[in-house]
């Protein structure tokens, strides 16, 4: 069958449409992205701007007229953290659906780290062992750990990239103590725990997804996209310690000159550099492995393992 997702991110609002059925894997049909920055959109109360519900609804739109020209069977749609811990979220909600006739799904942290963990254990299979998984956002930080589909321990912390570029970040370049003081705010969340994960063992395996991981690991010298998707690509924590302080020095233009760093990203690079480097060091990771597929593959797994197989009577 051909399903959609639309996921309403912190950053952007990404329709994917992905022809599949149960036991095979989802293979992409379009991809369609619009740049909306929620997590910046929000007001002094917390609140998502109307500009931003404006700009919510078009896309949302958008991707359902994109919908109905590629033959969707199913529409997936969802929210994370930039519409779950805004102040008006079920008015947004409320008026999404008003709008355009689509109730939203908002996903709770520690599903988002659930799912992303399903579609990381799926892409490198059982022998990869105990995982770890670190996923960036624009609005939180996920993590994920265990042996099985579902993780034995996951959370959810507010360390998104576009969030701590927008609350700690306001200069650009950013002034020293500003990316002192954030740094130092960022490890004070993760260390609170790390211990959680620490008394299940060590992991075998150090998994990263996200748009920030892959940047960062693509300066660092992994292979370009070009190179295909099952190429493997890596990032040492050595070479991120390296490329932090150079990050922390420069303006959003020159980072977007950077090999792999798109522009509507560029200025939220640092920040998620921080919070990379701070997740490798307390969780003693000296090195990960990139997963192509992350949350939306993860949504799309979860809704496949629910469908009848071939051999299976429909309910």
């Amino acid at each position: 069958m051909r399903l959609g997702v639309l996921d309403v991110g912190s950053n952007t609002v990404h329709f994917l449409v992905v022809d599949a059925h149960p036991g095979a894997r989802p293979l992409p049909a379009h991809s369609h992205k619009v740049p909306l920055r929620l997590a910046e959109l929000l007001d002094d109360a917390g609140a998502i701007s109307p500009d931003g519900v404006e700009r919510l609804i078009s896309a949302v739109r958008d991707a359902l007229q994109a919908a109905e020209d590629k033959g969707v069977e199913d529409l997936l749609p969802f929210a994370t953290s930039a519409v779950r811990e805004a102040t008006n979220a079920d008015e947004v909600l409320a008026r999404v659906t008003a709008e355009t006739g689509v109730e939203l799904t908002v996903l709770s942290g520690e599903e988002e780290a659930r799912l992303t963990f399903l579609a990381a254990r799926r892409w490198f299979g059982w022998s990869a062992g105990r995982l770890l998984v670190l996923d960036i956002g624009g609005g939180s930080l996920e993590i994920a750990y265990g042996l099985d589909e579902e993780p034995d321990a996951a959370a959810s912390l507010p360390l998104g990239a576009g969030r701590l570029t927008a609350g700690w970040l306001p200069a650009d370049p950013p002034e020293p103590t500003d990316v002192r003081a954030l740094r130092r705010h960022v490890r004070a969340q993760i260390a609170r725990i790390v211990g959680d994960f620490n008394r299940l063992g060590t992991p075998d395996h150090v998994v990263a997804t996200s748009k920030t991981f892959k940047q960062l690991a693509r300066i660092a010298g992994a292979a370009r996209s070009t190179e295909g998707l099952y190429t493997p690509r890596r990032l040492s924590r050595k070479a991120l310690e390296e490329w932090v302080p150079k990050l922390a020095v420069m303006p959003t233009i020159q980072r977007g000159e950077l090999p792999g760093v798109s522009e509507g990203r560029a200025h939220q690079l640092l920040a998620g550099a921080l919070v990379a480097e701070g997740a490798m060091d307390l969780f003693g990771v000296e090195e990960l492995e990139i997963c192509p597929w992350a949350l939306r593959e993860g949504v799309i797994l979860r809704r496949l393992d629910h469908l009848p197989t071939a051999t299976e009577p429909a309910a």
